[in-house]
């Protein structure tokens, strides 16, 4: 009764992590989570402003398919700004958060057999896309010596006739570190189309995320306003497409999603040009927590070889402990009540890492630290 295709996707652990966590709590067991990539801040006042004026002024009915042509403008202004990349508003198809833009674009790319580049560890639903629309997912090892960059020579290797693009995330889930300029730069020299996943820009502590739109134009950039904007339940994201996709790119949004919420369509568009400076209290907020739970995690006897400058995770070796990282995440969970994501959760070269959030107090994150301390003396 259940599709083949259903039963080979497997499922994204650290929402099995916080599933538990919410079960231990509704028994009265405090966790503190640090599993979870979500911001805890509430939305910018302007937002939550632009949400209720959308409902009083009777903006709950479909919008172009596209999007909003004001919030098109306003990401392609912002494109222009932030990286001097010339954007047309019509190039821009604003999607239901940023995993409908990966399944558009992955579906224009796409036929069945065919091939994407990933890289492992790498973003955890990446792969279920793939094999869902029924194609396949190359994956290419990179390490943390290297800061988790690819190695360009390798992805040379895996590329044929059925390459139809290659991946990236910069700032990187899990990994939090950037990609080179460089490396970004060879990437464009090969003949696949780059699939640029910039939900993390504007989270950068030390120096800056290029889009890879700077290097490129055969590209498509998956963007949105969950991480950056706290927006997670507005559901809010965009593709920009190349131009010679778009069309066909609406054509499935008019068939499987219509089109994205009027209210955070509203919303988004109060974010990008009213939100600067709760963003900036924001980013600042983060770094602090980056800076305490990196050096806390050392002194725990975790080696973080190429410190993470980017999104809100910090991935760490935990082989020294365990090589199951699935069994040790849990083990931490059930003794010392923290929540962590295992490695093995980002492809099988994550095996024996942890992921640690600190989209978390660091009140808590602190605390968190204490239980890990005592755990491992335990240990």
């Amino acid at each position: 009764m259940i599709s083949q295709k259903a039963k080979e996707i497997t499922p994204f652990i650290v929402m099995e992590v916080m599933e538990k966590a919410t079960e231990m709590e509704r028994q009265g067991i405090n966790i503190i989570h640090l599993e979870v990539g979500e911001p805890d801040f509430n939305v910018p006042a302007c937002v939550s402003d632009a949400v209720q004026n959308a409902f009083n002024e009777g903006r709950t009915h479909y919008t172009h398919s596209l999007g909003d042509p004001e919030l098109r403008e306003e990401i392609a202004k912002r494109y222009f700004t932030e990286y001097a990349v010339t954007v047309s508003p019509d190039q821009v198809i604003v999607t239901s958060g940023s995993s409908p833009a990966i399944l558009l674009t992955l579906g224009v790319l796409c036929e069945v057999g065919d091939e994407i580049i990933l890289s492992d560890p790498g973003y955890a639903c990446y792969q279920n896309f793939i094999k869902f629309i029924g194609a396949k997912a190359v994956k290419i090892p990179v390490f943390e010596e290297d800061g988790f960059q690819y190695r360009p020579d390798e992805i040379k290797k895996c590329i044929s006739n059925k390459t139809k693009g290659i991946m990236i995330n910069s700032p990187m889930n899990p990994t939090g570190n950037l990609l080179s300029p460089n490396v970004m730069k060879e990437l464009t020299q090969f003949k696949p189309p780059i699939i640029s996943d910039e939900i993390y820009h504007g989270l950068v502590y030390e120096n800056r995320a290029h889009s890879i739109l700077e290097y490129s134009d055969n590209a498509f950039v998956l963007n949105g306003f969950s991480k950056l904007f706290a927006m997670t339940g507005l559901r809010l994201g965009y593709v920009i497409a190349h131009k010679d996709c778009v069309r066909a790119m609406q054509k499935l949004q008019q068939n499987l999603f219509i089109c994205a919420s009027s209210t955070a369509q509203r919303a988004g568009i109060a974010a990008l040009r009213s939100a600067s400076n709760e963003v900036a209290i924001m980013k600042e907020t983060y770094n602090k927590r980056r800076k305490y739970l990196i050096n806390r995690l050392r002194e725990l006897g975790f080696e973080i070889k190429v410190p993470p400058t980017g999104a809100f995770y910090v991935f760490v070796n935990a082989k020294h402990l365990s090589t199951d990282s699935y069994k040790l995440a849990f083990d931490i969970l059930e003794k010392a009540h923290v929540g962590v994501t295992p490695g093995i959760d980002f492809g099988d070269n994550g095996e024996g890492f942890l992921r640690f959030s600190y989209a978390n107090s660091i009140d808590n994150i602190a605390e968190g630290m204490n239980r890990l301390e005592k755990y491992l003396v335990n240990l």
